[in-house]
């Protein structure tokens, strides 16, 4: 019985037998560092472009060393949880429910550098000041009349 399953399985593309390191999917380390390659232009194009290649509402346009002049100077943590929270015309998250703090994060460093500033893609430490920074701002919004 055992060799018509062995035989079922392979017919369907199953293994039965553990892969060999040729056919092995990728750990839990190679994953992250897959991730990591992802200097956020991913994001940026599947999220927001299509406000910033653009400007519309006002986004700082992507490559805009002007228009981002002075966000580069509000700094990254600020600037990046402004953003995740919903600043101006900008819906929270890009107005993605779904997005990722580190995704968006990324994508944001990715467009203040093509601006000109020298954000890295964000840590956990700049995520942590990031999260603090969102407090702050929906404490800001909400003390709001």
């Amino acid at each position: 019985m055992t060799g018509l399953i062995s035989i079922s399985l392979t017919a369907c593309g199953q293994q039965t037998s553990a892969p060999t390191a040729s056919q092995e999917t990728p750990d839990a380390a190679q994953r992250q560092i897959a991730m990591e390659s992802d200097d956020g232009e991913r994001t940026y194009k599947q999220v927001c472009m299509a406000c910033h290649a653009s400007g519309v509402a006002g986004a700082p346009k992507t490559g805009d060393a002007e228009g981002w002049a002075k966000l580069l100077e509000e700094g990254q943590a600020t600037v990046t949880a402004h953003g995740w929270v919903g600043v101006r015309g900008m819906p929270a998250k890009g107005g993605r429910a779904d997005l990722a703090l580190r995704d968006f994060a990324r994508a944001t460093a990715w467009m203040a550098r093509s601006a000109g500033g020298d954000w890295p893609n964000p840590d956990d430490a700049m995520l942590a000041a990031i999260r603090d920074e969102e407090v702050k701002r929906i404490a800001e919004l909400q003390a709001r009349p």
